[in-house]
């Protein structure tokens, strides 16, 4: 396999194949290949491990190969917004992409002292994994180019004092509409989060069955999602979609469940279910079982047992 880690916006761009970016810290480009070179073209069978230092943001439409990050591959040949965050690492192999394939590539100091610095860390998409990416529908995918040629007139309008600005006003807007076409694909994914809602229950019924939690404590959120194979931001927010509520707070729920059958037990003590529960320390679960049902543990066995 091929590792290529690129440091530099300009490092990314001479991979790219492009001439040096117009600054050092930002880069768009448009890559458009003809239906008879999309055909003919032959990628390597090698496959390449890609790792940036910075953020890429990229739109295309795969026609043939994969890309894959972790175990899972991901193939789509519809228009594809690809989000990747500094550090993170994907792997393509035989990869072909159809014309008007676009993709912007920047630094965190390129929007340092900016509040999209702030907003971006929000954005849960730039940690997806690859299989998670943003599949548009037509209407979507030509709003998302329009932001592109945006950029892109920008970005090569000699750029002066006010050019840096205008770019991450647009940027800004892209990451918006990105946003709501990705609650629009929890919604039109319904059937999904319902499967996925209920391989997240049966994981935690089979952790507490075999009493996992006694040695490992309550599982993480990082921990389920590696059982069901995706990423755990992209699991919280297909199950807030679905419940309205995130991963942690159904787990919490359960727990509380799960304490409450407990609780009822003849000579039941505090102590004791917090530890078959998982909890380190009785006194983090009295204050969560007393957050999400108005009583202490105690309060709710004596409620009970009149």
């Amino acid at each position: 396999m091929i590792k290529q880690y690129l440091k530099t916006i300009a490092e990314f761009n001479e991979s790219q194949g492009l001439a040096a970016p117009e600054n050092p810290l930002f880069t768009i480009g448009c890559k458009s290949l003809s239906e008879e070179e999309t055909q003919n073209c032959v990628s390597s069978e090698e496959a390449v491990s890609y790792t940036n230092n910075f953020y890429v943001i990229s739109l295309k439409n795969v026609v043939s190969g994969e890309l894959v990050y972790g175990r899972t591959k991901y193939d789509c040949d519809t228009g594809t917004l690809l989000f990747s965050a500094p550090n993170q690492t994907y792997i393509a192999k035989d990869l072909v992409v159809s014309s008007e394939s676009w993709f912007i590539a920047f630094h965190e100091d390129f929007i340092h002292g900016m509040d999209l610095r702030k907003r971006i860390k929000n954005y849960n998409f730039f940690n997806y994994n690859v299989n998670e990416a943003l599949h548009l529908s037509p209407k979507e995918e030509e709003s998302i180019k329009s932001i592109f040629r945006n950029i892109e007139t920008e970005y090569q309008n000699n750029q002066d004092e006010f050019s840096k600005e205008i770019i991450i006003a647009h940027l800004d807007t892209l990451l918006k509409y990105a946003d709501r076409f990705y609650k629009r694909q929890f919604l039109h994914r319904q059937e999904i989060n319902k499967q996925l809602m209920t391989r997240f229950t049966d994981i935690l019924n089979a952790y507490f069955e075999n009493q996992q939690q006694i040695e490992n404590g309550i599982p993480s959120i990082e921990w389920i999602a590696g059982q069901l194979g995706i990423s755990h931001r992209y699991m919280s927010d297909s199950i807030k979609a679905e419940t309205g509520k995130t991963a942690i707070e159904q787990i919490n729920l359960y727990v509380i469940e799960e304490a409450k059958n407990l609780l009822l037990a003849p000579h039941a003590s505090v102590s004791e279910t917090a530890y078959q529960l998982g909890f380190e320390y009785p006194q983090y679960f009295s204050r969560l079982f007393k957050k999400k049902t108005g009583q202490t543990p105690k309060e709710y066995i004596e409620t009970a047992m009149n």
